[in-house]
């Protein structure tokens, strides 16, 4: 190869990216002629540096956007930054900074480390939740959230992180720990403030069975989290004084059956059905099951246990005397956290029992069996009759759900419900690089939202960090010290700010119009751009970050804000990058930095193994001599358009009609790969099985001989679409091979070409037929042929003719451009 041909990856993509960003090339603006595509990555929060996962991330959805925009689609395709958060006063303190100085430096990092990617994005669109640009909106919306009763506070007991000392929502508490540093999460009581995601819990529900274009196991863990259920609400008296408990069930079936009653620890009732002789133990117990993994205390394997409150409530279908525990196993967020227990039939209650000496009453009994309770081992759970339950008895139990629930409702002592798991979501965060909640506190008016006029509440930059005593603004005299604006007199403001999940919430609405100063949004401009026609994300974030963004796009639908329904119509979660067998992260010691990558090899290569490597669902197993043979890759193709520039530069117009059966052949190569590339990225999204198609070719050109001008002619084309199908993926080097092979037009405002439906077909097809299962004959007819036609020639063939007299052909299978396999008998 000579000097001119030497492939050098910096020059190249420097030069492009500079030209992109000169251009403006990816800037787009609404245009009702054009049909629209919004694509969009998670947006990420700037740590610091990227790593692989972004490196990944980015590059599926640069593939989508490119190919998009060279199929004509206007395409929207933003980059941002998820900027508010604890990881930044953590460095604050730690480095003796300011949380807002690390968080732009990072950013303008970040920034330059995507752009080195060739990124398609639109700049121009750039935002960053911390800016008060942006959270001014959030604080505005929060206000209309509290008059309409969907943002309010109350006292909770809420999941507490030590070590950041603040709330965490329950999709933050992962194993028992917080999300961001791992410390054990303790229950504390806490007035707090609150947003009634529950209000839209049937329709979050409902419109899982909406969305086609995402995966199904995202669609049934969001709907695990919100967990309807339908049963009856149940009061038990207490047994000598006044009031009662209630409960939630879903078997009222086994209502005669319930012999004591599970309260939650953290039950507002514990402590008050405690006998003063019994308080020492319960209270132990309280506080050993509060540091307990919550999710644990449910797990089937974690032991059952409790104590005896030392009070009695009554079953209200027999009188029987329950005995009131407080078990780990019960949740006060679930149902009313309170669980009547029939250890007959359900196995926590049962084990529960057996443990604590418990009554067992059976009363559902399987068919053709009688189940003693003195020699039962386990709960029996399935359908059976009703047994020692008065006039339900002999009743198939599914049946008698009902006829309790109804006889209870008769007897007014219960309600037939709709229960929840999904509990309204705690936003407030005792932290300060947050967004400021907008409220003040009045000692003669009370609770008094902030003025539309007064807004945005700035969080003041002005505060010391020291790592103690939680959040610096609760002791910010210039920020909490206020007037009331109802009645003048002194007052003060919240201090806490808002969960980051707030911002992450909205921001793809904000970018259909971050330069909107009127408004949270111009509703002309999101209304063009919404909804999100491809999302692209982790799937960690199923019940966390994405259950919130579908809530809050229907809050904002229902305050006139926008009207879709929902913010996703399609969502890809791509896998991680494995390396060594585990996910690349600093604390196993097997990360790859981009930087030093894209430095060696150039950003091309980096972008083509990620997407090379692996199906963008699955994970990727990162491979060092996969990288260098994308490299090489690359290199070839380089080489090979240098090689033939002077012969395709001469090379005369393309006429197919005037080829040779090899120059055909090579030319249906060409438009075969077309057409799987096309629909590999169009419809699947097999990115990996589309860069092999075009290796494949690759090497088919490399053999090819250019012995006519016609030769010449399709090799030119071959070379124009090799570099066009590899544009989405590797956008600079087929932007410089592009302009090499004389295109004044960059690949970018390129349209992505059809292929000859002529060219792709075969001239001949194989029919293969099977007589009984065997072999019996193969013939090869033209292409073109109908299926009637071929099982006429089938039969005329003297070999079949033999096998299949008297016999009918069953079926024919047809493989399009391949061969057809006749089954007779």
């Amino acid at each position: 190869m000579s000097a001119d041909q030497k492939y050098t990856p910096a020059g190249v993509e420097a030069k492009w990216q500079q030209q992109w960003e000169a251009q403006k090339t990816f800037k787009v603006t609404e245009d009702p002629s054009r049909k629209k595509y919004y694509l969009l990555e998670m947006f990420p929060y700037p740590s610091g540096r990227i790593h692989m996962g972004h490196v990944r991330n980015y590059s599926i959805g640069d593939v989508v956007g490119r190919f998009k925009r060279m199929r004509g689609f206007n395409v929207l395709h933003p980059m941002g930054w998820d900027a508010f958060g604890m990881p930044a006063e953590n460095a604050a303190i730690k480095n003796s900074c300011h949380p807002a100085a690390w968080t732009y430096e990072n950013m303008a990092y970040m920034r330059d480390q995507l752009k080195q990617m060739g990124l398609s994005y639109d700049w121009d669109r750039e935002l960053a939740t911390c800016d008060v640009s942006y959270y001014r909106w959030e604080q505005k919306l929060f206000l209309e959230m509290y008059k309409r009763g969907i943002a309010y506070k109350k006292q909770s007991f809420v999941n507490w992180c030590p070590s950041c000392e603040t709330v965490l929502a329950n999709e933050q508490v992962e194993d028992g720990g917080c999300w961001r540093c791992d410390t054990e999460v303790v229950q504390k009581e806490l007035e707090q403030w609150f947003f009634k995601i529950t209000d839209y819990a049937e329709e979050l529900l409902d419109f899982t069975n909406k969305l086609p274009g995402w995966p199904e196991r995202v669609l049934v863990m969001q709907r695990n989290w919100i967990g309807k259920s339908t049963g009856c609400e149940i009061d038990f008296a207490l047994d000598g004084r006044d009031g009662a408990i209630r409960v939630f069930t879903t078997r009222p079936d086994t209502l005669f059956g319930a012999t004591f009653m599970s309260l939650a620890p953290e039950h507002p009732m514990a402590l008050e059905l405690t006998a003063p002789e019994r308080r020492a133990e319960v209270e132990a117990f309280i506080d050993k099951v509060k540091k307990t993994d919550r999710i644990a205390r449910t797990s089937d394997d974690q032991e059952k246990e409790g104590v005896f409150t030392g009070s009695y409530c009554i079953n209200p279908t027999n009188g029987r005397k329950m005995p009131v525990y407080l078990a780990n196993f019960v949740l006060v967020e679930y149902g009313t956290g309170a669980v009547m227990a029939v250890p007959t039939h359900d196995q926590r209650d049962f084990e529960f029992a057996k443990k604590y000496d418990l009554p067992l009453v059976v009363v559902i009994q399987p068919e053709g069996e009688t189940l003693d309770p003195a020699t039962m081992t386990a709960a029996y759970t399935e359908v059976g009759t009703m047994v020692n339950s008065a006039q339900f008895d002999g009743q198939k139990s599914d049946a008698a759900k009902d006829s309790i629930a109804t006889w209870m409702e008769g007897q007014g002592k219960g309600k037939k419900t709709v229960n929840f798991r999904l509990r309204d979501w705690g936003v407030s965060r005792q932290r300060y690089w947050g967004s400021p909640i907008p409220i003040i506190y009045c000692d003669c008016c009370g609770v008094v939202p902030v003025p539309d006029k007064d807004l945005p509440v700035v969080l003041p930059r002005d505060v010391h960090f020291t790592g103690e005593g939680g959040s610096p603004l609760a002791t910010l005299e210039s920020f909490t010290k206020v007037d009331c604006p109802l009645c003048g007199k002194p007052a003060r403001r919240e201090t806490d700010t808002m969960d980051t999940f707030v911002e992450s919430s909205w921001y793809f609405l904000r970018y259909c119009c971050p330069d909107f100063e009127d408004g949270m949004l111009d509703k002309a401009r999101a209304q063009y751009w919404m909804s999100v026609d491809q999302y692209i994300g982790g799937i960690e974030h199923a019940v966390l970050h994405l259950l919130y963004a579908r809530f809050f796009t229907k809050v904002m639908r229902d305050l006139g804000y926008v009207d879709v329904d929902e913010p996703f119509t399609n969502l890809l979660t791509q896998g991680m990058v494995i390396k060594d067998g585990a996910k690349m992260s600093k604390s196993k010691g097997n990360v790859v930095d981009p930087d030093a990558l894209i430095k060696r090899y150039g950003a091309d290569t980096a972008r083509l193994f990620s997407l090379f490597a692996a199906p963008p669902e699955k994970d990727l197993d990162w491979n060092e001599q996969g990288v260098d043979g994308c490299y090489r890759f690359l290199n070839r193709v380089w080489k090979l358009v240098h090689e033939q520039l002077e012969a395709v530069a001469a090379a005369p117009a393309l006429d197919p009609s005037a080829l040779s059966d090899e120059e055909r052949t090579l030319r249906r190569a060409v438009h075969k790969t077309l057409k799987k590339v096309t629909e590999d990225i169009d419809e699947r999204f097999h990115f990996n099985t589309a860069i092999a198609a075009v290796m494949e070719l690759m090497n088919t050109l490399q053999g090819a001989r250019l012995n006519t001008p016609q030769a010449a002619a399709v090799m030119k084309e071959a070379l124009e679409l090799v570099v066009i199908m590899l544009a989405p993926f590797v956008p600079h080097i087929t932007e410089e091979l592009w302009q090499l092979l004389g295109h004044t037009t960059p690949l970018s405002a390129t349209t992505w070409p059809a292929w000859d439906s002529e060219a792709v077909l075969d001239e001949e097809l194989l029919v293969v037929v099977q007589v009984n299962g065997k072999l019996r004959s193969k013939l090869s007819v033209a292409v073109g042929i109908d299926e009637e036609a071929i099982k006429q020639l089938a039969l005329a063939d003297d070999k079949v003719k033999v096998f299949t007299d008297g016999l009918q052909i069953r079926k024919v299978i047809y493989v399009p451009g391949k061969l057809v396999n006749i089954v007779v008998g």
